[in-house]
């Protein structure tokens, strides 16, 4: 235990530019290929439900649960005031959440730190499985806990970063398409009860500026975690 102490809070060496480069590209298939999509999508919604539970926690909100379902869908139930800023700060954290989690990682990432990363992702798993309310989600915590887990007890110092980076790629990059799906979901009709439509009941703002709103955020926290990994000069 003191050995994995020490590798967690000891910085790591640099990770080679390759190394970046090999699991941004990664990333970036596990987001395009939809297959794949359907089912690394999930990570995704594990950070959006996760950022609405711990900004309702924050404001005050008493938080009831949270379910994952199949379709990568998820619901976070939190009692309160039903309107207010408390509301409307959980309303806004859902689709930027995977974003700036993955923000907050490249610059973690940037100070060497891959592996105090993982360990810090397991302790969040952790705390968000005891909030899980249904099967499904049990399961995909569980899984996801487990592979990091193992990555983080088992896995090379070389295989721990190239984890630690595919996993921050994978969130900047998987946030704004997320963001295109939220859009285009409502174009359909079936998006009226999305976060963007529940803020414009809050608020009166067109649920349009929200969606362009997320947009604008999550390639922003995007753009900033490009120059934090290296591939361009700061």
């Amino acid at each position: 235990m003191s050995e994995v102490w020490d590798n967690i809070t000891s910085a790591q060496p640099e990770a080679s530019l390759r190394l970046v480069i090999v699991t941004g590209v990664v990333a970036l298939l596990l987001i395009a290929w939809r297959p794949v999509w359907r089912h690394t999508r999930q990570v995704v919604t594990i950070a959006h439900e996760g950022a609405h539970g711990l900004v309702a926690a924050l404001a005050g909100r008493k938080l009831s649960g949270i379910r994952l379902h199949s379709d990568t869908s998820g619901v976070t139930v939190s009692r309160g005031k039903p309107d207010g800023p408390g509301m409307i700060a959980v309303l806004l954290a859902g689709y930027p959440g995977p974003a700036l989690f993955g923000l907050a990682a490249a610059f973690v990432l940037s100070r060497g730190y891959a592996v105090g990363l993982l360990w810090g992702l397991l302790l969040a798993l952790v705390l968000l499985l005891l909030q899980i309310r249904n099967l499904f989600g049990l399961w995909s915590v569980l899984a996801f806990g487990t592979l990091v887990f193992a990555v983080s007890w088992w896995g090379s110092e070389q295989v721990q970063s190239g984890f630690a980076h595919l996993l921050t790629w994978f969130l900047l990059l998987a946030a704004p398409r997320a963001v295109l799906e939220l859009q285009h979901s409502r174009r359909g009709g079936a998006g009226r009860n999305s976060d963007a439509d529940q803020l414009r009941r809050l608020t009166g703002v067109p649920a349009l500026l929200w969606v362009t709103f997320f947009a604008l955020l999550t390639l922003a926290c995007l753009a900033v975690g490009v120059t934090w990994s290296g591939v361009l000069p700061s």
